[in-house]
């Protein structure tokens, strides 16, 4: 072990210059930074988001709603910067008072609306609401529903914890790295074991808890998150899961959804929001860029 040794002080304190990625946007606080309100779009849905992991969960269920035929599921997307800390404007802390993306605020009753926060609860939201994606039965509900916050709760470990240590942090920390690095290969496992059964993670129905999990570890096995993690973790020995991944990410609902309120990567691949379902054919970055 090469770390130096640390010994942490009797009462923490906040270090401006911690460093890292984020370390402009990370504070020990929460509430509003500035006053901002959100705009409104012409959709009962109203979604505040980016293309993270946790965003793609809420943009994938809303375009596999309006691909079963859900019209009340349309929606506007707008854009949050976090980078810029657009999480930490009024507007947004009304919707969400943990300033973290997605954020949905359901205004189908425009005098009474409903916001909801946590990916996982509008997952679960947006599912009871249209009475889709998951199952009607007690035992096939509670194995969804277990699956979905085995996701929530796995989740940290994966993006906090690995991917920070391993892709973010300002210095490499081989006693972080190698914890988390195990933590994720063993939640690789316990997918991988039961993929090997179902074809879906929670049975043989495509559910919430699929569309949860995907864009996380979907991502980690595809390769498209974390640099060469993927390589790290040998992502390719996990058969079953590579299955999985491939056979939602072919979803036609699941290449719009994880493009939207994106804006990395090819520009065919962004569209950083989204107003109605003619803007996949008009208004991705390279149409928008070849139209100046």
């Amino acid at each position: 072990m090469t770390d130096a040794p640390y010994t942490p002080p009797k009462v923490w304190t906040w270090n401006k210059e911690n460093g890292g990625k984020f370390a402009s946007i990370n504070r020990p606080t929460a509430g509003p930074t500035h006053e901002k309100a959100l705009p409104v779009g012409k959709h009962p849905l109203q979604l505040y988001s980016l293309a993270t992991p946790n965003g793609q969960k809420a943009t994938i269920m809303l375009e596999e709603l309006l691909a079963s035929g859900h019209k009340g599921a349309e929606y506007d997307a707008w854009l949050i910067k976090i980078g810029d800390g657009e999480q930490f404007s009024s507007g947004f802390v009304d919707v969400n008072p943990n300033s973290k993306i997605p954020a949905l605020l359901d205004r189908t009753n425009p005098d009474k609306p409903i916001r909801v926060f946590e990916s996982g609860s509008i997952l679960l939201y947006l599912a009871e609401k249209f009475g889709a994606f998951i199952p009607k039965d007690a035992a096939g509900r509670a194995e969804c529903l277990s699956w979905l916050f085995w996701q929530m709760g796995a989740g940290p470990y994966l993006g906090g914890g690995f991917g920070h240590f391993y892709a973010y942090a300002p210095t490499k920390i081989e006693y972080a790295i190698d914890r988390f690095a195990m933590e994720v290969k063993r939640q690789l496992d316990v997918l991988d074991r039961q993929l090997a059964d179902h074809e879906y993670i929670a049975g043989p129905d495509y559910t919430i808890a699929d569309i949860a999990i995907w864009p996380w570890y979907g991502g980690l096995a595809k390769g498209v998150i974390y640099g060469d993690s993927a390589t790290f973790l040998d992502t390719a020995s996990y058969k079953n899961v590579q299955r999985w991944t491939a056979q939602i990410a072919a979803r036609p609902a699941v290449k719009r959804g994880r493009i939207v309120n994106r804006v990395t990567g090819e520009p065919s691949q962004q569209l950083h929001e989204r107003h109605d379902a003619s803007d996949f054919e008009t208004k991705t970055q390279d149409k928008l860029e070849a139209a100046k």
